[in-house]
């Protein structure tokens, strides 16, 4: 009998779950319905060196049983929020499961709002503002909850200027007095209440309605000399108005729209005809904190 020979590399930070699990739940008030439609990541992760090293599975909660929780905790506990949901669920295989030590919650919701006229009750299209985000972390004392939203396309005709900036002989940008600025915005906030000491989570519907308010105003409002500042400005309006968000960060690609040259058409191209150009795209972010905050939120989230 041969011994195994000793190990040379070790395992590190590992995890597993099911990714993008859909389910949408309906609750019906007689004839008024209301629908919840959520795309649901798992990960879990805790005491998995067996299953790596040797392939025991004795620790593994299989996949296949996590997206089971997801639909059964829509039935039996419904969805009030996109936080409230990821909370149960992490809470849920944190506390039930030994070998599991930390479990991290990703969900996306998809909007719906009614259709046909004010007497609607069961009729709905999907919006298009945005997609509203949260991950959920709970490792068996606390929670971090980081929520949000993507894919929020905003625009202004005017009110943008870009000029001024360093040049060397590779810059051909012209300095711009009045242009579109235009991006799709990607922002993650991070609660301060970590569910440790007792305190009243925060009303999550609210408080994403009124952030998601907040940045569209700071958007509108913001005479922009660079998008820097735009970026600055939507999240210090966020930070300082609402108190139960530490920080935020945002990403914010600028949507390049260009002149065209209608000059050879004989015609003059007062600010009114644009090419949009998808690609490539200046991408600017940065994080915006609460004063005496940590900034904990990964500089990479606002892409996953």
């Amino acid at each position: 009998m041969t011994d195994h020979p000793a190990r040379t590399a070790r395992l590190g930070q590992n995890q597993y779950g099911k990714a993008e699990t859909r389910v949408v739940r309906i609750t019906r008030e007689g004839e008024l319905h209301h629908i919840k439609d959520l795309n649901v990541s798992v990960s879990l992760s805790g005491d998995m060196d067996d299953v790596h090293y040797s392939g025991s599975n004795a620790n593994v909660l299989p996949t296949d049983t996590t997206k089971n929780t997801v639909y059964a905790f829509a039935k039996e506990h419904g969805i009030a929020s996109p936080e409230e949901f990821g909370l149960l669920l992490a809470r849920h295989f944190v506390g039930s499961q030994e070998p599991i030590r930390r479990a991290r919650i990703r969900i996306e919701e998809y909007a719906w709002e009614r259709i046909g006229g004010p007497d609607a009750q069961h009729s709905f299209a999907r919006t298009g503002g945005g997609t509203r985000v949260t991950q959920v972390v709970h490792d068996g004392e606390r929670c971090e909850v980081v929520s949000g939203l993507k894919d929020l396309t905003v625009l202004n005709t005017t009110d943008s200027e870009f000029w001024g900036y360093r040049k060397d002989r590779y810059t051909t940008l012209p300095e711009a007095y009045d242009r579109i600025l235009a991006t799709d915005v990607s922002a993650r906030w991070r609660y301060a209440w970590t569910g440790a000491d007792g305190a009243t989570a925060p009303d999550w519907d609210l408080c994403y309605q009124e952030s998601r308010r907040h940045l569209l105003d700071a958007f509108a409002q913001t005479y922009s000399l660079s998008l820097q500042q735009t970026l600055y400005r939507m999240g210090a309006r966020v930070v300082e108005s609402r108190p139960e968000i530490e920080e935020i960060r945002l990403s914010l690609p600028n949507k390049h729209h260009f002149l065209v040259d209608l000059e050879p058409f004989g015609l003059e191209n007062d600010n009114e005809v644009y090419v949009a150009a998808d690609r490539p795209y200046g991408l600017i972010e940065a994080t915006v904190l609460r004063d005496g905050a940590q900034a904990l939120i990964p500089a990479d989230l606002t892409h996953l």
